[in-house]
């Protein structure tokens, strides 16, 4: 397999959000998409750079989008040799735990028998709550070991809002998340075929089991299917997951496809909504999600940013004959998803160079400095500095300033130091002390002579 609900929620859904922003403030002017939900984002799933973003790093309650990482790590386990997608699994006792009226349901029956793989559309299209917890049980063993696993596992995708208690989302005020750590789950979970097939798949059709007939499926999402929402189908989406409760209001995580551009959009929070042109409420998560998702693919480009070989900056070189500087020029590029109407002549360049000067030998191509890229305090990434031609070092150069780097160090000085002292010592023994005790000396020799003369 291929890696690849309650009153006061309601009176909050009827007004827009009004605070909307980008993460990258590089678009010429921020932007407010006024977008009916509580918590939304937008992201660029092949390279994890957020187009939009608004209360995306806020707690919210995520209903059924919690079957994303339920599904992660069940995929996981095959790709670990766990399980197989053949896998038969026996639902127990367990499946029916923290079940709720109304929740949704495949109708598995305790005792029933199905794959991996049959459990795996039952969680995801339909959106089935006892899919998850047999799941749980058969990846972990137990449902609270599946849980750990699903906060270890959230925590190391850099889920940094996250904190589960159940398998498949039903409401318990500490399950939670954020928008932003649903759109990490998601865009993990899309690195699988298996999971793509199942979330863009519009229909399937369980084979009969032990306890039951023949049964079909229907995808909850109306961006793929018409069975629940007529209306909505995306033709760029290709797959999602929905999620409902009272408390959580309505939910969809969805992924959608343009060329070689992937987006992951989550929208939380929202409800009926009013819509121009129709006499009905439209489906405030379903409208949302596809406006959001086609103004990324509107208004954002990859783009490679490059400041050519030109050299931009020089650094001086010592110990060399052949050239007292050399030029640099930026090496390589850098690729960002960035909005199309941006200037990216206004993107600005700060060079920094740790040094004065360097020395002699200096090879083509040598890092010597950096080139920060940045937009209106944006940083978009550091180029190297590399030197544009070799600069040959001059030996006798080279050997002169080894010459005077010597006589630089401290203990020769302390050397040269006691040596000098050392000469000037020995200097006056021989010329200043000598000279006085000659002196001396023929002072008392003339004394004695007087002495013997006057005797005589």
């Amino acid at each position: 397999m291929k890696k690849y609900s309650s009153r006061l929620l309601g009176g909050l859904l009827l007004i827009p959000v009004l605070l909307s922003m980008f993460v990258f403030p590089t678009a010429a002017e921020e932007t407010d998409l006024n977008l009916f939900c509580t918590h939304a984002i937008l992201m660029d799933a092949n390279y994890d750079e957020i187009l939009y973003e608004d209360s995306a790093y806020e707690k919210a309650y995520p209903a059924s989008l919690t079957k994303v990482l339920t599904a992660l790590l069940v995929i996981e386990a095959i790709e670990e040799g766990t399980l197989t997608a053949d896998t038969k699994v026996t639902a127990d006792d367990t499946s029916q735990q923290g079940m709720v009226a109304g929740a949704s349901t495949a109708n598995i029956k305790v005792g029933e028998t199905l794959s991996v793989e049959e459990l795996l559309y039952c969680l995801l299209l339909p959106s089935a709550n006892e899919a998850a917890n047999i799941l749980a049980v058969a990846v972990d063993g137990s449902i609270e070991a599946f849980v750990e696993h699903m906060n270890r596992r959230a925590g190391e995708l850099g889920c940094k809002g996250t904190h589960f208690t159940n398998a498949n989302g039903l409401h318990d005020d500490d399950h939670y998340t954020t928008a932003y750590d649903l759109a990490l789950m998601m865009t993990q979970a899309l690195q699988y075929d298996l999971f793509r097939t199942i979330i863009g798949s519009v229909s399937h059709t369980v084979p009969a089991t032990n306890l039951s007939g023949e049964r079909t499926l229907y995808n909850t999402n109306g961006l793929i299917s018409n069975w629940y929402y007529s209306g909505y189908v995306y033709s760029k989406c290709i797959g999602g997951k929905t999620g409902t409760t009272d408390e959580a209001g309505r939910c969809l995580v969805s992924a959608a496809e343009d060329g070689d551009t992937l987006l992951v959009s989550v929208i939380l929070g929202s409800g009926p909504m009013e819509q121009e042109g129709y006499d009905k409420p439209r489906q405030g998560q379903l409208v949302e999600s596809t406006r959001l998702l086609e103004w990324g693919f509107s208004n954002f480009r990859r783009v490679t940013i490059t400041q050519g070989d030109d050299p931009v900056a020089k650094v001086k070189v010592t110990l060399s004959r052949e050239a007292d500087e050399v030029n640099l020029k930026p090496q390589g590029s850098i690729t960002r998803t960035l909005p199309k109407d941006m200037d990216l002549d206004q993107i600005e360049t700060r060079i920094t160079i740790p040094y004065e000067s360097v020395e002699a030998p200096v090879a083509e191509g040598q890092v010597l400095g950096t080139m920060t890229l940045s937009y209106e305090g944006e940083v978009y990434g550091t180029l190297d500095l590399v030197a544009v031609t070799s600069v040959e070092r001059s030996d006798l150069l080279y050997k002169k300033q080894q010459f005077i780097s010597f006589f630089q160090h401290t203990w020769v000085k302390l050397i040269l130091g006691a040596v000098a002292i050392l000469a000037v010592y020995i200097l006056l023994r021989l010329f200043v002390f000598r000279k006085k005790r000659r002196y001396s000396v023929g002072a008392v020799g003339r004394r004695r002579g007087g002495y013997r003369g006057g005797r005589r």
